[in-house]
């Protein structure tokens, strides 16, 4: 058990006897009112996204969740398969698991698999990947004093949007949370 106070993004908690993931949470004092914590969650076994308002000092039931690093290997059908880095064993995880992050995932990349038991919840990517640019419009010499953007196809597929100066074959370090333009990787 823990208290409101203890509610951070990416945290499990059980709500009305579902399992949720906390996206966001937000601490507010409206006037001269009590305190409370405004949360967004997911429902991890239907993706429903839900708000509710808690008192500030609840108590909450938080779920023990396990992070184990994975290599990405292949898509096999509607799965992805990961293999653990230890023992080798390879795992099928839907596509639905990963939900968007998806877009940035190339094979051979680690990623972080949590489980609660045996029951896979999720897939962390890193922050932040590098992918090569496969295409975008050419560059111009000088393009680098306004704060222009233009769409790019990375090397798996996602569209982005990068700086006017990059190129076709450049890579590029992409936030895997917002899906923005970092910076060119040398």
């Amino acid at each position: 058990m823990g208290t409101t106070s203890d509610l951070r993004p990416g945290a499990y908690i059980k709500y009305n006897g579902e399992l949720c993931q906390v996206l966001d949470s937000q601490h507010r004092t409206p006037g001269n009112l009590r305190a409370f914590f405004q949360v967004k969650m997911r429902n991890v076994r239907s993706g429903k996204l839900t708000e509710n308002r808690f008192r500030a000092g609840e108590s909450i039931e938080f779920v023990r969740v396990d992070k184990k690093s994975y290599q990405y290997l292949y898509k096999d059908g509607d799965s992805l398969v990961f293999m653990d880095q230890e023992n080798y064993e390879q795992i099928p995880v839907m596509q639905e698991v990963i939900g968007d992050s998806i877009r940035f995932l190339k094979e051979n990349q680690e990623v972080s698999v949590n489980f609660e038991g045996s029951i896979i919840l999720g897939v962390d990517l890193p922050p932040s990947v590098t992918l090569q640019i496969i295409h975008t419009e050419p560059g111009m010499k000088g393009d680098t004093a306004t704060n222009a953007l233009k769409p790019a196809t990375v090397e798996t597929g996602a569209q982005v949007y990068v700086p006017l100066f990059i190129n076709e074959g450049d890579v590029v370090k992409i936030d895997t949370a917002t899906g923005n333009y970092m910076e060119r990787v040398k």
